[in-house]
């Protein structure tokens, strides 16, 4: 993952309500999924230890996120327990076929978040943060972001 994507993943976790945050999380693990599957393909198997390892500490946090108490919570539990086996799996082996399987269910699972976005209006997770301008600011054919600082105390607040 390019330094330029954790930038917008950082900047899109701080303006994320919950439901946000687990799509958030679901294109982080696609996104690692697919640098392992290059890896792979150019016979870097340290590189793809290493994002199939990131890839399964997002999964960690989706699945320390799950409602056990609701079926739909279980259900979820169980696909990503199976996931990071199968992400173990694939480790081991360097099985595109496995992290392939995985990366369909989080796509279809990334997709019906995107749906549920939708009807979430809830405010953001993280309060007091810095605000973020995108636009034509200074370049005529680039888009640039400027944050504006509205204190230097920010972030969550417990």
């Amino acid at each position: 993952m390019t330094q330029e994507k954790k930038q917008e993943y950082t900047r899109r976790i701080t303006q994320a309500n919950k439901t946000q945050m687990i799509t958030i999380l679901y294109e982080m693990v696609l996104d690692y999924l697919a640098d392992s599957l290059d890896a792979i393909s150019l016979g870097k198997k340290q590189d793809a230890e290493k994002y199939l390892s990131y890839a399964q500490g997002c999964i960690d946090e989706l699945i320390h996120s799950v409602n056990l108490e609701v079926e739909l919570g279980l259900m979820l539990h169980k696909i990503y327990i199976f996931s990071k086996k199968e992400l173990t799996m694939a480790a081991i082996s360097y099985s595109q076929h496995r992290i392939w399987r995985v990366e369909k269910n989080f796509k279809l699972l990334k997709d019906a978040y995107v749906e549920l976005e939708k009807a979430d209006n809830s405010a953001p997770t993280m309060g007091n943060t810095q605000t973020v301008y995108a636009g034509l600011t200074y370049g005529k054919y680039s888009l640039n972001e400027d944050v504006a600082s509205a204190s230097l105390n920010r972030g969550l607040m417990a």
